[in-house]
């Protein structure tokens, strides 16, 4: 069904309805109006890295671990999956009379913020720290979730609109200030992006205040959106956003005010109760029946495209509940998880030999921790990996494993009663016992993620620093002093500050936060059964660059991210390992595209990504570094060679200068393919230097 038809629908459906309906549908939890035949609906559901909260879904990794892929193709048919288990879902639930809160279809995923801090706790959500790696990924989940069918399979959403990334304490009462500029090259190029390409189907208001407005009732965003982007779908409030327009921002002075701000702007549906007011708004004159129509017509058009009313239905009626965690979908799970990893060190201990490795020493808090496994917004698995659980299997018969929890996650001890550090002894004994260590860090969603949702009360699931939390930096000291050959596991979403695992361990493995059966991957990695291959998406930064960027409440991108960070990262963006030898030895261009030849000159196959970045010679608007313009994930087996053909993005032969308008270029650039980005740090870990070309216009 075509939008025009949906729209015709709709609005013949709203036009039988009374002023109270229409403004009773505005609600996240529509009820039924039952004279009309329009069953309830509840528009909250999630499915950032597979449905979340509502019962057993296929588990994929984090939305970060996802990133680190580069691979937009593997992701389309992951959104897919996701969105297939959320038809099943709702045709089985639907068909039983339950139409609650997380069983709908309208996806209110992906979050397409840009990670630009990395304190940030719910950076992990994001697709990392780049608009165009972060705009090509969110059109490709964007396009699974929906589909390209008669109807929609799911209505994706992008979040959180706009300008929204920290800190999580502030972010009801926050104003974030950005210039224009800043916002055209980075905070708006990937909503512009799913809104113009991908058709995204709604877009979600941030809780923060942009340049003094909030964002569920933006004029400036609003006018980008509906008016230079040309969106035609509907606009929902994060959630109770509207309420903060007068409790927290001030710029309202009770609901009634808040609920006319909202809708004479363009927000659609109110996650939250604000909305209860609208009648109350209406029967005061402070809003028109024209002003609730327009709203109630644009979500009743989203719901005639998903084929949930009148006659027809969808093509998507029958799909069995059977294919909710079936194989195939686990099998994108496994994928995903293998090509997510990121190899950080590798000084030859890796890949391990499970006929040769004697007593492996599994070691630290994640390294049992199903929680570590599953990230923030996640389902219920009917089967949990971890990472110990892993090695164990895979090893079985082979070599003994001993495991020693080492300490807390975040705490200074296990058993309430005991010292700290108690489990340090414990730890230590299985490192001196074993032939082999292999320690599991990090953090989980207890520690890093959305405010109210983590454990982390004291920064409101943002992190304080890049340090690993006190008790695990014991522990990291005392097991690497012991001088076994050590291998460092990195379970988390975020940059963390490993300058003494870089220093003194044999090789480092960061796996995010894996998905449910990550562990499996995990293991798999480790003994090359699969070489690494993931790539990191946001800078890994030593804990001392802290000081030297802008307040976390500053929204400049002076001093941060890739593009803009100037001194010396510890892991830079677009890097990571593997056990195979790569080299690009050819790079040819038209300006429209790069033809890059690879070669494996490893042992091994291996995937890669190939990255290419542009650099302007000449003009005062351009970022100091260069900047991403394109990728493609290739696999290459032992000695062979291929060439490459990847689009450059046009926007790289563009600056934008500091009014906020996207001009074209210096007329020099120079381009550059490799394996992560161009600079000192990635030559030093990797030993290799991008190819590069001259152009001009």
């Amino acid at each position: 069904m075509d939008r025009e038809k949906a729209r015709k629908r709709a609005e013949a459906l709203v036009s039988r309805m009374t002023v109270e309906e229409r403004a009773s549908q505005l609600r996240f939890d529509a009820p039924a109006i039952e004279r009309l035949g329009v069953p309830a609906y509840n528009w909250w559901n999630e499915a950032l890295h597979g449905l979340a909260r509502g019962g057993t879904a296929t588990s994929f990794p984090q939305a970060v671990g996802l990133a680190a892929m580069f691979d937009d193709e593997l992701l389309e048919e992951i959104a897919a999956a996701i969105s297939t288990e959320a038809r099943a879902k709702y045709n089985a639930y639907s068909a039983e009379g339950d139409r609650d809160i997380y069983h709908g279809l309208t996806m209110w995923s992906p979050n397409i913020n840009i990670f630009r801090d990395p304190r940030w706790g719910r950076g992990h959500e994001t697709y990392g720290e780049d608009p165009y790696l972060t705009a090509r990924l969110g059109k490709a989940f964007v396009r699974g979730l929906q589909g390209d069918g008669e109807t929609l399979r799911t209505a994706a959403c992008a979040k959180h609109f706009a300008v929204h990334s920290g800190p999580e304490a502030l972010r009801h009462h926050f104003n974030a200030v950005a210039s224009g500029k800043d916002l055209e090259e980075t905070y708006l190029p990937a909503f512009r992006a799913l809104v113009r390409e991908a058709k995204v189907e709604a877009v979600m208001g941030a809780y923060n205040r942009t340049n003094g407005e909030p964002c569920c009732a933006s004029d400036m965003l609003m006018r980008k959106l509906r008016g230079e982007w040309g969106f035609e779908g509907h606009f929902v409030s994060d959630c109770w956003a509207i309420r903060d327009f007068h409790e927290n921002h001030k710029v309202t002075s009770k609901p009634a005010e808040s609920v006319t701000k909202a809708l004479k702007a363009g927000c659609d549906l109110n996650c939250g109760c604000t909305y209860q007011h609208i009648m109350a708004a209406y029967e005061q004159g402070m809003i028109t029946e024209e002003d609730i129509t327009r709203c109630c017509v644009r979500l009743f058009t989203t719901r005639y495209l998903l084929g949930t009313l009148g006659e027809g239905g969808s093509e998507y009626d029958y799909v069995p509940y059977t294919v909710v965690e079936c194989e195939a979908h686990l099998a994108l799970a496994r994928q995903a998880a293998l090509e997510s990893c990121v190899l950080l060190k590798n000084d030859g201990l890796l890949p391990l030999d499970p006929e040769h490795c004697g007593t492996l020493g599994v070691i630290g808090p994640n390294a049992n921790n199903r929680t570590a496994l599953i990230g923030n917004y996640h389902g219920t698995a009917s089967r949990y990996v971890t990472v110990l659980e892993g090695i164990q299997d895979l090893t079985a018969g082979k070599c003994r494993v001993l495991y020693s929890e080492g300490s807390a996650l975040g705490k200074d001890r296990v058993e309430p009663l005991a010292q700290p550090d108690d489990r340090i002894a414990e730890a230590v004994t299985v490192a001196k016992a074993s032939d082999t260590v292999i320690l599991v860090l990090g953090l989980d969603e207890t520690l890093e993620g959305e405010e109210g949702d983590t454990g982390n009360s004291y920064f409101s699931g943002d992190k304080e620093d890049l340090l690993l939390p006190a008790g695990q930096r014991v522990l990291l000291e005392r097991v690497l002093a012991v001088g076994k050959p050590t291998v460092v596991i990195l379970m988390a979403g975020s940059s963390i500050d490993l300058s003494r695992a870089q220093e003194k361990a044999d090789a480092i493995l960061l796996t995010w936060y894996p998905g449910a059966g990550g562990g499996k991957e995990v293991a798999e990695l480790l003994f090359g059964r699969v070489s690494p291959s993931g790539k990191l998406p946001v800078t890994f930064y030593y804990n001392s660059a802290l000081s030297e960027m802008p307040d976390f409440t500053d929204y400049s991108m002076k001093g941060r991210t890739y593009r803009y960070y100037e001194g010396k990262p510890l892991y830079p963006f677009g890097y990571g390992l593997s056990y195979a030898k790569c080299e690009v030895t050819g790079l040819e261009t038209d300006h429209e595209s790069a033809k890059v030849r690879v070669r494996n000159t490893g042992a091994r196959g291996t995937d890669e990504v190939v990255e290419l970045y542009m650099r302007d010679e000449g003009s005062p608007f351009a970022a100091p570094n260069p900047i991403l313009c394109g990728f493609q994930r290739i696999h290459l087996e032992a000695g062979e060679e291929t060439v490459v053909q990847i689009a450059l993005h046009p926007d790289a032969f563009t600056v934008v200068d500091d009014g906020g308008r996207r001009v074209p270029g210096s007329g020099r650039w120079t381009l550059y393919a490799g394996f992560g980005a161009p600079d000192q740090r990635t030559e030093e870990l990797t030993g290799r230097r991008a190819l590069s070309v001259s152009l001009s216009q």
